[in-house]
Formats: C-alpha cells, sequence, structure tokens
C-alpha cells in the first residue's frame, strides 16, 4: 500500500474511513432508539437499539433491505450493530446510504415493550 499511495496517500486514506466512521455514529446517533456505545477514534462502531431482542431486528431489516451490509456482533455483553469501515472505495454517499437504510430497519423494527 505505501508502495502504491506513498505515506501521504495511506494518511489520505486513513482519514477518510475515520471520517466515514464518524459519519457512521452521528447519523446513529440521530437515529430514535440507537445509542452509539464506543468513542470512535478509528473506524469501529458499536451501537444498539435499547435491547439485544431490538437490536437483532434493526440488524435483520438491514440486511434483508440490501442497500448495505453490516454485522452484527456481541459486545460487553450485549448485541450490537458493528460497523468496520475499512474499504478504500466506501464513498459519502455510500455512508448516507447506509444510514438511510439503517433509519428505515429501525422504524420497522418495533421498540421492545419491556417485561
Amino acid at each position: 500500500m505505501l508502495r502504491s499511495l506513498g505515506r501521504s496517500g495511506v494518511a489520505d486514506l486513513v482519514e477518510r474511513l475515520v471520517r466515514h466512521a464518524s459519519a457512521f455514529a452521528t447519523g446513529i446517533a440521530g437515529v430514535d432508539g440507537a445509542t452509539v456505545l464506543n468513542d470512535v477514534v478509528f473506524t469501529q462502531v458499536c451501537a444498539d437499539f435499547g435491547d439485544d431482542e431490538r437490536t437483532e431486528q434493526v440488524l435483520a431489516r438491514l440486511l434483508k433491505d440490501g442497500t448495505t451490509w453490516i454485522s452484527g456482533s456481541t459486545w460487553h455483553g450485549r448485541r450490537v450493530m458493528r460497523i468496520s469501515v475499512s474499504n478504500w472505495s466506501t464513498t459519502e454517499d455510500d455512508v448516507a446510504r447506509a444510514l438511510e437504510a439503517i433509519r428505515r430497519a429501525s422504524v420497522s423494527a418495533p421498540p421492545h415493550s419491556g417485561g
């Protein structure tokens, strides 16, 4: 990578990926019922949607939608949506489309009734 991009090219790439991760975190924080659980300092974002059941529902709807592929994981004993921004070809438009798909999936997932 260093040979093909050079030092400044690699730095630009990493900075762009970090900006995309920050944009994901900001966008998800604006979704009703969603919480970003980690400090986004590099390219990883972990979020939940209130409880494990609803988080799984949002993930299932998101994957069924097909706009983007975002995985689930377990972090500190909780089910989370885990976003890892690592592809050099990811654009701001890709992030915006993915965030819109996350919003659609979260609206479709009923809030957990508790109990």
